[in-house]
Parts: structure tokens; sequence; C-alpha cells
């Protein structure tokens, strides 16, 4: 640690010097530091800023005065500062009988700026300066000798805040030593002791009660003594604790009377205790012996109360044992004989419901296993089993009898189904309403033996297909029959047939509405059917879909309260999601609609050969419906459905090829000039497909635009193939026809919008490479010269081709004047060439454009090459050119 300016010596002399120099009288130095000076600003609160002005070296110096007067000592702060010439002169004196208040500075994270109020500065303007130490040390030792000197000469301490008493204590008790200033009076030097332990410091923070301060003052008044009087404190404690336990051992030793007097009583005690323990024992081991004779007579009186109560519960299972075995006459003769019409429905389901529960209380579940092996209730069990299985046989073969005549009877009234000019609805409700009586019996039916439904099953199946299916093929053919319309010819892109022909657009959407009208009465119904029939037979499923599709019931037959699965108790219970259950359903319902489909197949075959393109129109309804039935459609009414969609797809795929095959055969002609026949006939067979589409079956005719368009291009090509010198005219010709035709479509439809693009490019190819063929064979001899100058300056300078054999300027002069010596027949010339072999007038116009510019285009070139290569020769210039052209 540094050496504090405060035990330099030189310094107290120096300041003893200017305190003498100055006419003082003679003081005593106790202390003397060097602090740095600062002067705060107060704001309106008394608190002060962190504003601070310029730090200033000073020296403060505590001094001490005798007054003879008064026989008392005075204290004194001098501030001393430096002169021009480093000598210390008096700057400020405070007595300290005035500070009031040490304060340190918060704003000084370093805690080495401190101020000292004086209560005698109060009412002046100027703030109090602000004191600044070199380290906390310093401060410390500055601080604690002022409030030393304040307690001993002023009996009295200023208030201190910002400061911690205890980081104050331990400092002053690790650092600071006693110090012993030799303070001169009149008389005699009096020793002044200044140590921590003789502070009272009053601390604005709230560390003890004012109660708790005033009990430390009192306990710390008592003993006069400095902090460096710790031990001797400590053995007068030990002295005092010594002194206090000999007087306790003195006390125990006067009371030794009372303590015999205590033994005494408790010896007699002691002997009453053990004449009442052995009375105690006598009296135990008599009470031991009545105790066992009261369990005797207990145990025997509960062994026969024991036997009374087990012979009362076995008279009563008994009894119910014998009522479980009984059954009542009119329930043995209504499963044994009993009539299955509709009023005794009643009795046979309450007989089944009677025999169900009967059977399952002789099961070891409900009945106690000791009483399986009984002879009588085997015996019932055999009596009951023998009931169950006359039943289930006589409830069979009624139940096979009557489908079969319910379904003889309809299919017996020829009115029930469609007749000539009368389309009939079919309509199950009565048939249904038949079989709903019967619903619970079956239930039952299947709790009693559920191997009795495999039959029933099957035999309703057989009876209703035969039904459904003669209803779908009297409502197809009358359908057929009285739906007319117009027979389009198949044959749409055939180059033998005529204008008329093509443009035929009958309206045929009667054929359309005919198949919807088919699945609308069919489709409905065959769900219903299936849904109807999956609840009938019990079915424990919870949709009517494929093994692992989802979907739900269809509605109207989950609505049915009469065909809710219930137990045996009548209670709902939830269907099972067995997989082996579903498959059976499904076979079911094959059999059930088997069949039924090659109506459907001939409504579409029907509708094909009258207008095969409503086979788009078909299968936009076909989609519909699928869509529609994926959540409640049966498994085979989805399998029908998706079956019909792909039969319509083959018809439309077979049309397709039969169209494609007919653009094929007019490659075998050998000489084709103009626009082909099946171009402009793809533009309206395009636009009635798309008048079919109605927002369905995007997919199918997108696919067959795509084989048509690409069987008419390659067509095309192969055609254009057969004669190479026409075969630029007959490619533009048809592109510009087919782009002109399908304007309109390829706007709205993005498949012909691409074959559209296609066409295009192939028609700029052509038209660019029949109007180069045109340019060079007019003016062949002129660009053969540029072409051979152009293919030497990849090999030589062009400085040296006018050298070469047949380019030189003599040639060139020569080929500029056979060439455009008479060019504006020239130009006539290569008009007259261009619409010579064109069929289609109206490309003309621009195929001339064309061509004025691509030769413009050209010219311009060859005039370069030549002022390049033979930079004085002269030819006719490109913008006389380019007037001769625009005024042709």
């Amino acid at each position: 640690m540094a050496k504090s300016s405060a035990d330099d010596e030189e310094l107290r002399k120096a300041c003893q010097a200017a305190i003498e120099g100055s006419g003082g009288s003679r003081q005593e130095i106790v202390m003397s530091i060097r602090v740095a000076k600062s002067r705060g600003i107060w704001n309106k609160s008394k608190r002060l800023s962190t504003h601070m002005a310029m730090a200033k070296p000073r020296v403060l110096a505590l001094t001490t005065k005798y007054s003879s007067k008064g026989q008392k000592t005075k204290a004194f702060l001098r501030v001393l500062k430096h002169t021009a010439g480093e000598v210390l002169e008096p700057a400020k004196l405070y007595k300290l009988k005035h500070l009031s208040k040490v304060e340190v500075i918060p704003n000084d994270p370093s805690g080495c700026t401190f101020v000292l109020g004086f209560d005698n500065l109060r009412s002046q303007s100027v703030a109090p300066p602000q004191w600044t130490m070199r380290n906390i040390d310093d401060r410390n030792r500055l601080l604690l000798c002022i409030l030393n000197m304040c307690k001993e000469i002023l009996g009295r301490l200023p208030k201190v805040v910002g400061i911690d008493i205890v980081e104050m204590a331990l400092w002053a008790k690790e650092n600071t030593p006693t110090v012993t200033e030799q303070v001169n009076t009149q008389d005699r030097p009096a020793a002044l002791i200044m140590t921590q332990d003789d502070l009272k410091v009053t601390v604005e923070r709230d560390l003890v009660s004012q109660a708790e301060e005033e009990d430390m003052e009192a306990l710390l008044g008592t003993y006069v003594m400095g902090i460096g009087e710790a031990e001797a404190f400590s053995e007068r404690l030990k002295r005092e604790l010594v002194a206090l336990e000999a007087a306790n051992v003195h006390a125990l030793l006067e009371s030794e009377p009372l303590i015999e007097e205590l033994l005494q009583g408790l010896e007699s005690a002691s002997s009453s205790v053990d004449d009442m323990d052995e009375w105690l024992g006598i009296f135990n081991v008599k009470l031991r012996h009545m105790r066992e004779d009261i369990e005797s007579i207990e145990s025997r009186n509960n062994k026969l109360e024991m036997q009374s109560i087990n012979n009362k519960a076995l008279i009563e299972e008994l009894d119910k044992l014998l009522e479980r075995l009984r059954v009542p006459s009119e329930f043995a003769a209504c499963l044994t004989g009993g009539s299955f019409d509709e009023a005794r429905m009643l009795q046979n389901v309450e007989a089944c419901e009677w025999l169900t529960g009967a059977l399952r209380t002789l099961e070891v579940p409900r009945l106690d296993p000791c009483y399986a092996n009984m002879r009588a209730v085997k015996e019932k069990r055999a009596e009951l089993e023998k009931l169950k299985n006359t039943f289930v046989r006589r409830a069979s073969e009624f139940l096979r009898n009557y489908f079969a005549s319910l379904v003889d009877f309809m299919i017996s009234d020829k009115s029930y189904f469609s007749q000539q000019g009368q389309l009939k609805r079919p309509d199950h409700a009565d048939l249904r309403y038949k079989c709903r009586t019967y619903a619970r019996l079956l239930q039952h039916l299947k709790s009693l033996d559920k191997s009795c439904l495999g039959p029933l099953r099957k035999a309703y199946c057989h009876s209703l297909n035969l039904l459904l299916r003669r209803e779908a093929r009297e409502f197809a053919n009358e359908l057929r029959a009285s739906t007319k319309a117009s027979r389009n010819p198949m044959v749409w892109l055939e180059a033998s047939v005529g204008s008329s022909q093509t443009m035929n657009s009958a309206d045929t959407s009667t054929v359309s509405d005919a198949y919807a009208k088919m699945l609308t009465i069919f489709i409905p119904l065959l769900v219903d059917e299936s849904s109807f029939f999956a609840h009938f037979m019990c079915f424990e499923v919870p949709t009517l879909v494929p093994a692992g599709a989802p979907g739900s019931l269809n509605k109207n037959a989950s609505n049915d309260d009469d065909l809710s699965i219930m137990d045996a108790d009548g209670n709902d219970t939830k269907p099972g999601e067995s997989s082996a259950e579903l498959e059976t359903l499904n076979e079911a319902l094959q059999e059930l609609l088997d069949g039924i489909q090659e109506d459907f197949y001939a409504v579409v075959d029907w509708a094909y050969k009258i207008d095969p393109l409503r086979c788009i129109s078909m299968h936009g309804i076909t989609e519909r419906y699928l869509s529609g039935q994926k959540a409640d459609a049966a498994g085979f009414v989805r399998l029908l459905l998706d079956d019909l969609e792909a039969r319509i797809s083959m018809q439309f795929s077979r049309f397709v090829d039969e169209a494609c095959h007919q653009i094929e055969k007019n490659e075998r002609n050998v000489r084709q000039m103009g626009v082909l026949s099946y171009i402009p006939r793809f533009a309206i067979l395009a636009t009635r497909m798309e008048q079919y589409i109605q927002g369905q079956s995007r997919d199918l005719v997108d696919q067959a635009y795509t084989k048509f368009v690409s069987i008419m291009f390659v067509t095309l090509e192969k055609i254009a193939q057969a004669d190479p010198k026409y075969a630029d005219i007959v490619l533009l010709e048809n592109y510009a026809a087919f782009q002109n035709s399908l304007y309109d479509l390829a706007n709205v439809v993005p498949t012909l919008a691409k074959f559209y693009h296609q066409a295009s490019e192939s028609y700029e190819q052509a038209c660019t490479r029949h109007i180069s063929t045109i340019i060079y064979i007019t003016f062949e001899k002129l660009f053969q010269f540029a072409r051979r100058i152009e293919d030497l300056m990849y090999t030589i300078s062009p400085e040296e081709i006018p050298f070469q054999l047949g380019l030189s300027r003599t040639d060139l002069r020569k080929t500029v004047k056979s060439s455009l010596s008479g060019v504006e027949k020239s130009i006539l010339s290569m008009s007259r060439r261009l619409q010579k072999n064109l069929t289609s007038e109206e490309l003309l116009p621009s195929l001339w454009e064309k061509c004025k510019k691509e030769f413009l285009d050209k010219y311009e070139t060859f005039a370069q090459l030549v002022a390049k290569i033979y930079p004085n020769e002269s030819i006719p210039p490109v913008t006389e050119m380019r007037d001769l052209l625009a005024s042709m």
C-alpha cells in the first residue's frame, strides 16, 4: 500500500509553519492530509447534483488549541492551499463545534468524496465544498480522526450519512492502531486516546431501531474502554462466569437436608407400588380364566347360528335354481309349434328372449361353478338346447319361404315394373315394411345360433336379386325405347365425309339425360338396399364400403329404429370392426346385386352408338356420383360405378382410336395440296367436346386432344415429305389453318394452347424455309457470291479475298450487274413464285411481308460485306432497295 500523506512529517511541518506564519497562535496539528477540492451545486430539493467543478489540490489540517479561559480544548479544521511558489498558506478555517453532518457523496462510485456540513454556513447560497481523497483508507482515517475529536473534545458526534458503520468498525480494527497525540495544556500534557470503540455514529440507514440504539449506548456506556481493550474485557467476563458457577455449587450444597427427605419419600412410594403389582397379577389370572370360559360359550353359539343361516341360504338358492330350471308352458308351446304370423310375432320374440336368457343363466359366468356339473342342470341345459335347435330350424325355414313368396308376388304383378310408354320407379317400401316385422326375430336368431344366418342371407340375396335385375332390365329397355335421338356419324375425321355430315350437330342430350336418369333411380336404390340388407341381416359393421375404405351407413337406413343392432336383452350394441365381418358382407352384397350391371352397360353401349361424344357427358355424370357416394355407398355400388366409368372410358378410347385411324388414312393419298380436311373438322370436334365436358371429365378430353393432335401433326409431316418440292407450302398452310380454327379454344383450354404454340413454331419454321428458297432461286448468283466471301473469311484475311479466283472486283461488278440490273422484274418474279403454289390466298400478304423483310436483311448483309472487302466499289444502297420494296 502506498504511504499516506497523513504520515508525511514534511507536510506536517509545512502546515505548522503556514499556521504560525499567518499570525495565528500556537496550535497542535493532530493530522494533516492532502485532498482535492471541488464545488458541487445544490438543486431545489437540497440534494447535490452530479455536476462537479474542476478539482483543486488542498491540504486539510486538524488542529487543537487549549483555552485558559474556559479550561477546555478547542478543535479546528484548517484548509491550506499552495501559492505560486508551492508554499502552503491558510485558506479557510472551520470550527469543529459547528460541524453538523458528514456525508459521503453517493454519486462517486469510489466512495472517496464527502461533504462536511457546518451549521453556521446554512444561510449561505454557496454550496459547501466536496473533498476527495486518494483512496478509502485516507478517507476513513480522516473521518475517524474528526469523529474522535468531536467526541473527546466536544462530547457529541455529528450526523453521519452514507457510511456503513460495520465497514468502518472492521476497517478501524484492521488498520487503525491506537493513536496517542500529546495535547499541550497550560499545566500538563493530556493524552488523547482515539480508537474505533469510542465511536457512536448516527447512521441514516435503517440498520437498528431507536430503542435498540439506546440499549446499545447504555451497554457501551457501562464499559469505558477503547477498541484495543477487547482481551481485557474477555478476561473480565470469564472471571464473572467462574464466580457465578461457584455460587451455584454453594447453593446446591446448602439444600442437602431437603434432598435426603425427598429420597425417603421415594423409597416409601416404591414399596407401595410393589404391593400393588402383586395384587394386579392375581386379578389378571382370574380374569384370564373367565375370558376363556366366555370364548368357549360364544364359539358354540356362533356355530349354531352359522348352521341356521347356511340352511336358510341353501333353501333360497335351491328355490332360485329350481326357478331357473323351470320352463314356462306358454314359451315351450310357442318355441316348438307356434305360428310365425305377424300377429304372433310378439309372443315369438318374448319366447326367444326368455330362451336366450335361460341359456345364459346356465352358463358358468352367471351360474355358480359348483352347480355346473349337477345332473339336474345338465339335463335342463340339454332340454333348452333341443328347444333352441327346434325353434331355429322352424324360423329359418319360414323366413326362407317368406322371402321367396314376397319376391314371387311382386314379380308376378306386371304393373309393378316399367311398361311400354311408362317408366316405373322401383318402390320397395312395402317389401321393407314386411321384412321389418321379422327384424327383431333375426336378431334373436343370431343370438341363439349365429350359423343360421348364412343360409338366410343367401336366400334373401337370391330372391331380391331376381327382383332387382327384373326392375333394372325393364327400366333400361323402356328408357332406351322412349328416348328419341338422331344418330350422329362416328366417322368424324374421315376425308371422304362431306362437310354437311361433318357439321351435323344434332341434339343428343337426351342420351346422356337417359343415362343420368338410370343412375338417379337405381344408385340410391342399390345403396339403400345394401344398407337395409346389412342392418336387417345383423351385420355388425360400422360402414358399408370395402374393407379398409372410409364411409358411413346410408342415412335413411340408419334411421330405422327397428333395424338397430341389439343384444338379447334389448340393449343397443356397438358394431364391431372385424375385417372378416366386412368381407362376409361384401360377398353377400355381390350375390345380392350381381348381374344388374349388365343393364347399365347396355345403356352405355346404346348411348355410344347414338353419339360417341356423349361418353364425355356420361363420364362426368359417373364421376359426380362417385364423388357423392364415397361417404355412404355400399361396396358393390362403388364397384359398379368404377366399372361404368371404366367402360365409358373404354368406349371413348375406341372412338378416339377410330378417329385417329381416319386421320392416318390421309397419308395414303399421293398428292395433296392445300389445307387437309381433318384440320377444320378437328376444330368442330373439339368445340363440341368442350360443350359436353360441363366442368367434368377434363382429363379424359385432354388425353383425347393429345392423341388427336399428335397423330394430326405426324400425318401432316408425312404428307408434306411425300413431295419435298412443296413440303413447306403444305406445312405452313396447314399449321396456319390449325391456328386459325383453334384460336378461341386455345385461349381457354391449356392443352390446346400448348399445341397451338407448337403449330405456331412449326409455321414460322416452314415460312422461313420457303421464303429463303424463293429468294435464293431469284437472286442465286448474288447471294452465292456473298456466301463464298463468308466462307473464305474464316480462313484468310479480308484484304486477300479480292485476289481469289472468281471473287475479284471485276467478278463483283459482273455479278451485281447481272443480278440487279432489272431488280424490279426480279422482285416481281419472286412475288409470283411465292403466290404460284399457295392455295390459301389469305396467307399471301403476311408471307410477302416476311419475304421482303428477309430479302432486305440478306441484301443489307451483302452490302456490309462489299463495303468491308471492296471498299471503293459501289452497289445500289440499302435505302434505295428498301424504298423499292416498300413501293411494290
